[in-house]
Formats: C-alpha cells, sequence, structure tokens
C-alpha cells in the first residue's frame, strides 16, 4: 500500500464515502483550504418529479437530408454535409414556463431546420456506400469565434487537450503548483464514430486522437487544432484531400446486414460530455438478402418525403436520462465534491483523483427522442420500434403497464435467429434492439405505459428506479385502427437464416480492473490482460503498447475477466460478435447466452467476478479500440488501442 493510501485510510477511513455522498446530494458555497479553492458536489435545480409527464406528443426523428449533387460526386455513394451545432430545443414541456434547452446537435449543412437532439437518422441501404463530410461548427456563426464547452471539462483526464500543442495534444494538461487546475473553457474537439459499423476503414471510424476543433477565427496561438491521428489518418485515407480545417470526410460500406446502428462522438477524454450534450443519431441499414421483403413486418418507416402527421408504424426510440436546472438548462457535476480536507490530499496535482470527473451520472429523468416523458397515439396494429439505450451508464430494464410482451427480432448487429417473446427487456448503454409491440387487441383508449424496472444506481441491482421518474419511460395512447394491418404477427415470423461464425484460431484473456482509494472511491478504471494464474488482472491505461493484434480474417475467443464489482458493457469496433458464454470465476457451471442475446451483437454485458465469452472475427486491417461504454469509465482510461494485422512502423501509437 502507499504511503498515501495508508495515510488516507487512517486519517479518513469510511467517514469520508459519508461526507462524498452528503456533499453529491448538493453543496452551494466553495470551501477554501489553504490558498486552493475546492468546489463541492453539484445537484440539479430541478427535480424529475416536478415535471409534468406525457403532455406532449414523441417527436419522431425524420430522415438526414443528402447533400446536393456535385461534380465529382459518384451516383453510386450517397453524400452528406453534417454539422455539429449549438442550438435552442424545448426538451421539457412548456407548462414548467421554461426557456429552450440549450444542447448541440447534428444536421444538414444545406437544411438548417434539420439541427437537432437527437440527430435525424441517416437512411442507408445495403452496399450503397455513404460518405459523409463531419463539420465541427461548435462556434457562433456570425462572428467565428469558438463556444466553449456546456459542461465542465476536466483536464487532468488523458484527453485531447488541445492547450498542450502539438507536442503535448492526446495527453494530460501540465498543472503547475499544488491547487487542482479549473476547468477547460477553450475551443472543443469532436470526431464522429459510427458505432457497430464494420467493415469500416480505420480512417472512418473515428479514433479519439482523430479529433478537430471548429475552423473558429479566435483559437488561441499555440493550440493544437487536430488529433494526433487526424493528421496521420489524413494522409492515408484516400480521401485526405477532402478533409479541411475543421472537418472530415468519411465513408461507410454497408456490407453488414440489415440492422440499426448510431452515430455520436468519440474525442479522447471527451465523450461523455459531448453525448450528454446532445450528439447522437441514429443510422439504419437496410436491403439485402438478409432483410425481409416489404409488408412483412410493420411500417413503413419515417421517409425523406413525408409531410407533417404522416403516418408510420416503423419508430424509433432513442431513451436517454438527463437532469435540468431550474432554467431549463442541462445539468452535468462540475466537480467530483470531495470534502476539502480530502480534497487537498487527493486532487491532482497532490493525488491521483481528478477533482472534475466523476465515475458515473445517473439522471432524474428520462428523454426520449429529445423529450421528456413524451406519449405516442398509437393505432390498434402491430408497430416496430427500433431502440437505443443512450445513456452515459443506466442499466434500462423495459417492460409493458399491461403485461403484454414485447418481441425482440433483432438485436445489435441485425435479425436475431427467430423472434423472442420478452416480458422485460434489458439493454446497457449503446445497445440496440428492434422489437415489435402488438397493440392490435388492447381497446381503444387504453393508455400503457413503457415502463423501466432497472437499477437507480449503476451495479447496484438491489436499486430500483423511482417509479414516480426515472422507473417511467414514455405512454402509449391507443386509438382505433385507420387501415388494415398485413404484417405478419410476431409469433408466426421466419426471420432470415442466421449465419454463426466459424470455430476460433485463439482464445485471448483481457481484464477489467479498477484503481480504487480508500473514502474516495474510483479513481480510474482500466482494461488490460490477464495474469497466466489466470487470477490476477494486468492493468494498462491508454497509452501502454498495443497487446491486442488479431490477423486479418480471424475468429479469436476474447474472455473478459471482470475484476471489478459492476458490470460493464464492452463494446469492440470493426467487429460484430457472438456471445458464447458466462462463467464464474468461483468455478461455477458455465451459462449460455440469453435468448436475446443470441444474434450478432457490438456491445456486451461483462458481469462482475464472471468471465464472459464472445467470438469475434477480425474483417479487415487497421487500427481500433475496445473499452467500456459506460461513458464516465471509458473517459478515464477504460478504453484500450488494438490493431488487426502487423502494426505499421509509421504508426504513431504502438
Amino acid at each position: 500500500m502507499s504511503s498515501l493510501k495508508r495515510r488516507l485510510l487512517l486519517k479518513y477511513g469510511m467517514a469520508a464515502t459519508g461526507g462524498l455522498l452528503m456533499l453529491r446530494r448538493g453543496g452551494i458555497a466553495r470551501a477554501v483550504v489553504g490558498e486552493c479553492t475546492f468546489r463541492p458536489g453539484s445537484a440539479p435545480t430541478l427535480r424529475g418529479a416536478d415535471i409534468p409527464k406525457y403532455t406532449r406528443p414523441l417527436l419522431i426523428p425524420p430522415v438526414m437530408p443528402k447533400a446536393p449533387w456535385r461534380r465529382g460526386h459518384s451516383a453510386l455513394v450517397d453524400h452528406y454535409e453534417i454539422a455539429v451545432r449549438q442550438l435552442e430545443q424545448h426538451v421539457l414541456p412548456p407548462e414548467l414556463g421554461l426557456p429552450p434547452t440549450t444542447v448541440w446537435g447534428y444536421g444538414s449543412i444545406h437544411h438548417p431546420e434539420s439541427f437537432s437532439y437527437p440527430g435525424h437518422t441517416i437512411e442507408a441501404r445495403w452496399r450503397r456506400s455513404v460518405c459523409v463530410k463531419w463539420i465541427n461548427e461548435l462556434k457562433d456563426l456570425r462572428t467565428g469565434r469558438f463556444l466553449p464547452h456546456l459542461f465542465a471539462v476536466d483536464p487532468t483526464l488523458h484527453w485531447a487537450n488541445p492547450p498542450g500543442g502539438l507536442e503535448g495534444r492526446d495527453g494530460r494538461s501540465v498543472v503547475r503548483g499544488h491547487c487542482p487546475p479549473g476547468p477547460y473553457r477553450g475551443p472543443v474537439p469532436i470526431v464522429t464514430h459510427l458505432h457497430g459499423s464494420t467493415p469500416v476503414e480505420q480512417e472512418s471510424d473515428g479514433f479519439p486522437e482523430a479529433w478537430y476543433l471548429p475552423a473558429a477565427r479566435n483559437i488561441p496561438d499555440g493550440y493544437a487544432k487536430t488529433g494526433t491521428f487526424f493528421d496521420y489518418f489524413q494522409r492515408t485515407s484516400p480521401l485526405g484531400r477532402l478533409w479541411e480545417p475543421g472537418a472530415a470526410v468519411f465513408q461507410y460500406y454497408n456490407r453488414q446486414r440489415p440492422t440499426t446502428l448510431w452515430y455520436h462522438d468519440h474525442s479522447l477524454g471527451l465523450t461523455r460530455l459531448n453525448t450528454q450534450a446532445g450528439l447522437a443519431g441514429l443510422y439504419i441499414i437496410r436491403g439485402g438478402p438478409q432483410d425481409l421483403p416489404k409488408g412483412v413486418l410493420p411500417g413503413p418507416p419515417p421517409g425523406p418525403d413525408d409531410c407533417p402527421g404522416a403516418k408510420v408504424y416503423e419508430v424509433p426510440l432513442v431513451i436517454q436520462d438527463r437532469s435540468f436546472n431550474d432554467d431549463g438548462s442541462l445539468f452535468y457535476p462540475d466537480s467530483r465534491g470531495l470534502p476539502p480536507e480530502l480534497a487537498e490530499d487527493v486532487y491532482v496535482p497532490n493525488g491521483p483523483v481528478a477533482p472534475i470527473w466523476v465515475p458515473e451520472f445517473n439522471g432524474n429523468t428520462i428523454v426520449v427522442n429529445g423529450r421528456t416523458w413524451p406519449y405516442l397515439e398509437v393505432e390498434q396494429r402491430r408497430y416496430r420500434f427500433r431502440i437505443l439505450n443512450g445513456s452515459n451508464e443506466r442499466l434500462l430494464i423495459l417492460t409493458l403497464s399491461n403485461g403484454h410482451p414485447i418481441w425482440q427480432i433483432g438485436s445489435d448487429g441485425g435479425f436475431v435467429p427467430a423472434p423472442v417473446p420478452l416480458q422485460t427487456l434489458l439493454m446497457g448503454p449503446a445497445e440496440r434492439n428492434d422489437v415489435i409491440i402488438d397493440f392490435s387487441r388492447v381497446p381503444a383508449g387504453t393508455e400503457v405505459l413503457l415502463l423501466n424496472v432497472g437499477p437507480e444506481l449503476h451495479g447496484d441491482m438491489s436499486t430500483v428506479a423511482d417509479p414516480e421518474t426515472t422507473g417511467q419511460v414514455m405512454q402509449f395512447r391507443v386509438v382505433r385502427a385507420t387501415s388494415r394491418d398485413t404484417s405478419v404477427p410476431p409469433e408466426r415470423l421466419v426471420l432470415p437464416e442466421f449465419e454463426p461464425l466459424g470455430d476460433e484460431e485463439a482464445i485471448r484473456r483481457v481484464s477489467l480492473s479498477e484503481e480504487m482509494l480508500p473514502g474516495v472511491g474510483a479513481v480510474r478504471l482500466l482494461l488490460g490482460t490477464v495474469e497466466p494464474s489466470g487470477d490476477r488482472p494486468r492493468p494498462l491505461h491508454w497509452d501502454h503498447p498495443i497487446t491486442e493484434t488479431p490477423a486479418v480474417g480471424s475468429t479469436e475467443i476474447w474472455e473478459l475477466y471482470n475484476f471489478t464489482e459492476e458490470a460493464h458493457p464492452i463494446h469492440l469496433h470493426d467487429v460484430q460478435f457472438q456471445v458464447v458464454e458466462r462463467q464464474p470465476f468461483d468455478g461455477s457451471p458455465t451459462r449460455p447466452p440469453a435468448a436475446w442475446e443470441t444474434g450478432y451483437k457490438d456491445t456486451v454485458g461483462a458481469l462482475p467476478g464472471e468471465i464472459t465469452r464472445i467470438r469475434v472475427k477480425f474483417p479487415n486491417a487497421g487500427l481500433f479500440v475496445w473499452h467500456c461504454h459506460i461513458l464516465e469509465h471509458e473517459d478515464n482510461e477504460m478504453m484500450r488501442p488494438y490493431h488487426i494485422g502487423p502494426i505499421p512502423d509509421d504508426l504513431p501509437m504502438r
């Protein structure tokens, strides 16, 4: 045990833990010790219980408009020019009398009205490429001056770090003196990742160190305007000539099975904040031999030429938890909130604890498609819902208040082998599910709630979401059908043939662990390898040498050893995999995957004290990442690079 840990254990013990919990519930004044100022833990000033429910209809995200055709555009490729901007949106109901909420959203630069939170849905066709120019416009469009972050940015993490310049970017900010630094207030880096895309070239994956700042006129001298891998990928990408200050051009081949993907920011050390501000949207691939003929499933979905109020029977649902202040603004903690006498010893630069980063975030409201607790009028017929758990860390367990089943037909990687009737639908952060809900036998005038019976605190299944707030998601209002439903009942559906991955050529053991400090809790979360004995992890940080180098085209079993006390949703870029089994450390019998996990996945729940085995095929060469999709964990070291195929000699990260 280090001298610092020993001193803290003797000095504070569990008393400090109690103080931390008390301060997290809400501190007001700052505390000063010596020359340093410590900020108590903050809390949202708007209670979830005070927000009216089911007063506004669900917003159904429209289809993202394509870019106008230009000379040089291929007729075989769909082109988009999508920017990130700051906007005002009525996330909260007008009954509160509050102004719109400031959020960030994606939208087409050729259609200013398309900017929204969440972003509009990108509709893609199987084997038809999509080319997107992703533009960072987090600046005042009138003056050209950059906009600071909506939330407090912790510069003591391993992060994008523009103030570090070319030499110090993608690292920790230099801290001088003995007081913790304040939040970073400079221009905001972004880089967009299409979650679940396979295969994707490394240059188009949204690598965390391939970020870029807006092309603002007031970037301070000496700031790095791009991440290390923006420059590298611009040189190696066949589309690199199209990259420019404040923008990168990515291409997606859409060669995978039809499915629901999603796009979101992936900047190093900032993902939790940039997605919390609103940077997310759905991307749906349709068609091909592994899709179903038109009319078999409920439809139509939203279309590019829909008029307002057009009837759709396939509906996307982006579910997130959020908190707000009583001025309508989004809330996110601006401090770790440790007691001043403890903070003085443990905050950077005197100790290892990042002063602003928090290890978890649970909002006190549920937001669906950018509105708190909306309702949807549904006819007496079947509906198809494409659901994303877009929360930073909240585990959702969804169920219907009338006890009717939710029929799962697809997961992260497309259709499952056969329809699965579920009373509860479990979804970790980043997971998607394609489901059918049958309202055909529900009497008109009935109100059905979509409920969340998941835990209120991540990793603590003894807690339950508040039934008056986070235990409710949205409301369905059943009305008479206006037309005949010709879709196939889910119990009679025959889904496309499922082809499992072949035999593995190697077994790879990797670890999930955490660094804890007495009286504080988690300092950071880590991935790594496993000691040969199998009973201890070898924790690694983001910038340690690459340890996972599967061969191109190979199939491996990855054994995820979870040495922590909580579950972690683990996501691998560039692949879809199959869950094989789970086995407790104590040698208890293995468990097969749940019925809803039998399709292709890109995110899997690794349970504490267990080995989760997944079978993975690696389709193409390049540099990618694997990480925990609890975004607070990902942003503080629970992410590792891996390389498919031999590592090039000129790769900046080896």
